[in-house]
């Protein structure tokens, strides 16, 4: 039962974007999986689901890529920690940090491997990203300052 419920979750996030666990509860039960909460949620742990930046500025459930390495359960702890505003001007984003954390949080952002970024350095404070377009680098900067803010 396990095994098969894995294998539906596996699929639904490769045909769907789904964002929360709540979402996939309902999709899981559409496909007549009857399954709670706390299931979803040891699920999603089990198979080391990660959240990744979509194409369209939101965040979705992915598969955790397998030259991961280990930066992804800090993504979050860094930028509640680290970063305090996202700014971005043409195909550049800029990520302002609390002093000494830009390295960190740059190592973090380049494991991520999100598709719309080109590339990243960082200083001290601040990290330079670059996006492949204008719109992307734009909804890169809202989906990290929505981060920011939680």
């Amino acid at each position: 039962m396990k095994k098969k419920r894995h294998k539906l979750i596996l699929d639904l996030i490769s045909q769907y974007d789904i964002g929360t666990q709540e979402e996939l509860l309902a999709l899981l039960r559409d496909k007549g999986c009857d399954v709670t909460q706390a299931t979803v949620s040891r699920d999603v742990k089990e198979l080391r689901l990660l959240k990744t930046l979509g194409s369209n500025g939101i965040y979705k459930y992915s598969v955790e890529r397998s030259n991961d390495t280990g930066y992804t359960g800090m993504f979050d702890a860094l930028f509640q920690s680290a970063m305090t505003k996202v700014d971005h001007a043409g195909n550049i984003c800029v990520i302002k940090c609390s002093p000494g954390l830009a390295g960190a949080a740059c190592a973090t952002i380049d494991a991520m491997n999100v598709n719309e970024v080109v590339g990243t350095i960082a200083g001290d404070d601040t990290i330079f990203m670059l996006c492949r377009t204008s719109d992307e680098a734009h909804g890169v900067a809202e989906a990290l300052n929505r981060m920011i803010s939680r």
